[in-house]
C-alpha cells in the first residue's frame, strides 16, 4: 500500500494511491499518517480496506496536487553515514566500523516536491538520495532478527547537506543536516510487502537532467536490520521516526572539481518502487 499526505503545508490529510494513480482519501479511517496509525494492527487495518471504495480527491499528485511529507508528527529524523562502501570511497574515508548516526531536524522534513532552500552563508549544498526507513511499532534493544517487524514502511529522502557548515567548522556533522527545507520526504510511504527486497532498489539523483548518483541499496555496509537494532541500543525509536540509510556514490562533493548547489537548479531523484521527487533550489532571495 502506498500511504501519502496530501493538501496545504501544515494542513495535509491522510490519503493513499489507488491503482490508477489517483489519491483516495483515508479521513474517514484515521486522523494522519502519524503516531499509532503506523502501528502493525492500524496498517493491517487500512490494507484490507476496500481502496476503490474511497472518496477520490480531486488533482494530481505531484502535478497539481501538492503531497507533504508521508508521514506526519515524526519525532527523530536520524540518519547514517558512510552507509556505501563506494560513496566512502569516493568521500576519501574508511568504511566505519560501526554505523555513524547523526540528526537531521525535524524542521527540516518538507514535502517531496517542495523547494530547498540553500541557507544564508551556504557555500557547500550538496544532494544525497537515501533510502528511509519509517518505524510503526516502536522499541528499544530491538533484536536484529525482529527489526523488521517494526517497520511501516520505506520512503525516499533527499538528504540535502551543507558541506562546509558539516565538516570544515568545528562540532558535529548535525549543523550542515538539518537545515529547513533540507529532509523532502516521500512521495509516499510504501509498506514492506508492496517493496519486497529491500536489499536491491535502484536509486538515483538528478540535477538540470545530468544524472550524478546511479547506485543500489545493495552496496549498503550495514543493512536495515543491523540499523534498525543498533539505533534502539541509544535511543528509543517510535511510531513516524524515520532513519534515513545512507547514499550511493555521486554527491557534490565526490565530483572533480566539486559542484554545489547555487540557486536555480532542479532535484530529481527516486528509488526504485518509492516514487519521485522533485525540488526546485532556492537562495533566501529569490
Amino acid at each position: 500500500m502506498k500511504l501519502l499526505r496530501y493538501g496545504p503545508k501544515g494542513q495535509e490529510k491522510p490519503g493513499c494511491l489507488d491503482a490508477e494513480g489517483r489519491v483516495r482519501d483515508l479521513s474517514g479511517h484515521v486522523d494522519d499518517i502519524a503516531g499509532a496509525a503506523l502501528l502493525p494492527d492500524s496498517i493491517a487495518g487500512l490494507k484490507s480496506l476496500d481502496v476503490a471504495s474511497l472518496p477520490i480527491v480531486e488533482g494530481r499528485p505531484q502535478v497539481d496536487l501538492r503531497l507533504g511529507p508521508c508521514v506526519g508528527q515524526t519525532g527523530k529524523f536520524v540518519c547514517i553515514g558512510l552507509n556505501y562502501a563506494d560513496h566512502a570511497a569516493e568521500s576519501g574515508l574508511e568504511v566505519p566500523p560501526e554505523p555513524v548516526i547523526f540528526n537531521k531536524w525535524t524542521s527540516a522534513i518538507v514535502g517531496p516536491d517542495d523547494d530547498v532552500i540553500i541557507p544564508r552563508d551556504s557555500k557547500k549544498t550538496d544532494w544525497e538520495v537515501e533510502l528511509g526507513v519509517v518505524i510503526g511499532k516502536g522499541g528499544s534493544y530491538i533484536a536484529e532478527s525482529d527489526a523488521m517487524g517494526h517497520v511501516a514502511g520505506f520512503c525516499v529522502i533527499n538528504d540535502v547537506s551543507e558541506r562546509e557548515f558539516q565538516i570544515e567548522r568545528a562540532g558535529t556533522w548535525d549543523k550542515g543536516k538539518g537545515c529547513d527545507t533540507f529532509g523532502p520526504t516521500g512521495p509516499w510511504l510504501v509498506t514492506p510487502d508492496e517493496v519486497g527486497d529491500y536489499d536491491a532498489l535502484s536509486m538515483w539523483l538528478e540535477v538540470d537532467g545530468t544524472r550524478y548518483q546511479n547506485g543500489s541499496t545493495a552496496t549498503m555496509v550495514f543493512k536495515i536490520p543491523h540499523l534498525i537494532s543498533y539505533c534502539s541500543r541509544f535511543m528509543s525509536l517510535q511510531s513516524g521516526d524515520i532513519i534515513s540509510t545512507g547514499t550511493p556514490p555521486g554527491v557534490g562533493m565526490g565530483m572533480k572539481p566539486p559542484t554545489y548547489l547555487s540557486g536555480g537548479e532542479t532535484m530529481r531523484l527516486g528509488i526504485e518502487k518509492l516514487g519521485i521527487q522533485t525540488q526546485t533550489v532556492r537562495t533566501l532571495t529569490q
